[in-house]
């Protein structure tokens, strides 16, 4: 039987005639998954990946500014490209670059936090998969008044691999000027081609790490999971209340950081008091890298790993890693895959995770900086989230915990006892074998 991404393939090569057309581009395992995501979502929201930045007001040029960024999306296809369904296929489908730079402004008595929540909230799935907002923050002429920048971008088009790049790249753009010339017809074909090769190398790896032995690992490795995020709240939230919740702790960090498998372990502590003792919960974590070989594009390659997390007493430290090590031997199995695999073992799983955590490095995260004036990263609290939480965790000088909840769901009370259990376990240490 073929696999999920040769039956991908098959399909996408039927529609990729050749024959001048709008280009279409095929998609990896990773952004296939967001196709999936939006589809289970009853209001067909695409995932975001925001990143906020303040300057000091009247800094930014919107005109500068978005003549750099069209000039990035006329270089990088997945910028230009908008995600699509065709005859059941997902695909990339290139437009012309057209990359809006909206400036927003305040009620009286609004922030710019609040204005940047309604414009994400009403983001349209077919525009440009990068948008940029300008929204000024505190009064007009108050000392130290600033003005927030938000650099968006639908997740299909990007992974954490690719921010940093692009936040250098904008940054050069402008500062070369409105007037610069844009990336030459020689340099976007190469480009094209490049990316083209690198999701096709992308996909014969994945259909490699599709083989029966991985289907059965993964079949029986969630085999148990049962999701578990609880209907809707009977008591709707207070008007005006933010969709979302948050807490943030800052912390003294170990020279090397906190291993990724005590990370993942934490989590089953806020698992445990969110959803109970005795449950199996999808928790998902991106993870993998290009093909030996593949060109540097710009796009979307990280795939979402599930990792099967046990709330009841059983799991140790040294368990979860040992389970973690093992499932790292077919994190490149694709998503739709692992499904699929799970559901034919006898799960009930749909797909949808009950948690996430993503771990960045503080110092592979440089800022935004715009002719010569560096922005100050923020972040923007009370968005809507997807699934009922997510953890986030900032490593580097120091470590930064920050977990985010869908207020709809889960009670402030219950997801913040659950922010301190995490907390606690990533503060005590586990202990070494031996």
């Amino acid at each position: 039987m073929l696999s999920i991404t040769s039956q991908y393939l098959a399909r996408y090569r039927r529609l990729d005639a050749g024959d001048g057309t709008p280009v279409l581009l095929p998609v990896t395992g990773a952004q296939r998954r967001f196709a999936l995501v939006r589809a289970m979502d009853p209001a067909g929201r695409p995932d975001l990946v925001p990143m906020f930045f303040a300057f000091p007001r009247g800094t930014v040029d919107p005109v500068r500014l978005a003549a750099a960024a069209n000039r990035l999306a006329a270089r990088y296809p997945v910028l230009r490209a908008r995600p699509t369904v065709l005859r059941g296929t997902p695909v990339l489908r290139l437009e012309r670059p057209q990359v809006p730079v909206t400036r927003e402004t305040c009620a009286p008595g609004e922030d710019a936090a609040a204005v940047l929540r309604r414009a994400l909230g009403r983001w349209a799935p077919e525009g440009s998969p990068l948008r940029l907002f300008l929204v000024p923050d505190g009064p007009e002429g108050a000392e130290g008044a600033e003005e927030v920048l938000a650099v968006v971008l639908d997740h299909s088009a990007c992974d954490g691999q690719s921010l940093a790049r692009l936040v250098a790249e904008l940054g050069a753009g402008y500062d070369e000027g409105p007037g610069a010339d844009g990336p030459s017809p020689a340099d976007v074909a190469a480009e094209l081609a490049d990316y083209r090769e690198a999701v096709l190398r992308q996909l014969d790896a994945e259909e490699r790490a599709g083989a029966p032995d991985a289907m059965a690992y993964w079949g029986e490795r969630l085999r148990t999971v049962r999701e578990q995020a609880p209907v809707a709240r009977p008591e709707p939230l207070s008007p005006g209340a933010p969709p979302s919740g948050s807490a943030t702790l800052r912390m003294p960090a170990a020279p090397d950081g906190v291993p990724f498998p005590e990370l993942l372990h934490a989590c089953r502590a806020a698992a445990a008091v969110l959803y109970g003792a005795g449950h199996v919960v999808p928790l998902g974590y991106p993870w993998g890298g290009r093909p030996a070989g593949t060109a540097p594009v710009l796009g979307c390659f990280l795939n979402t790993v599930v990792f099967p997390t046990a709330t009841g007493e059983a799991p140790t430290p040294s368990a979860t890693a040992a389970a973690w090590w093992d499932d790292l031997d077919h994190a490149a199995t694709p998503f739709d895959a692992v499904v699929h695999a799970a559901r034919a073992a006898g799960s009930g799983w749909s797909g949808r995770l009950d948690g996430m955590l993503t771990v960045d490095d503080s110092r592979r995260q440089p800022p935004l900086c715009l002719g010569g004036v560096t922005g100050r990263e923020i972040h923007v609290d009370g968005r809507a989230v997807r699934g009922p939480f997510a953890v986030s965790v900032t490593q580097g000088p120091e470590l930064r915990l920050r977990m985010v909840w869908d207020r709809t769901v889960l009670p402030d009370r219950t997801a913040e006892s659950a922010f301190t259990a995490l907390a606690d376990a990533v503060r005590t240490p586990a202990p070494t074998a031996g």
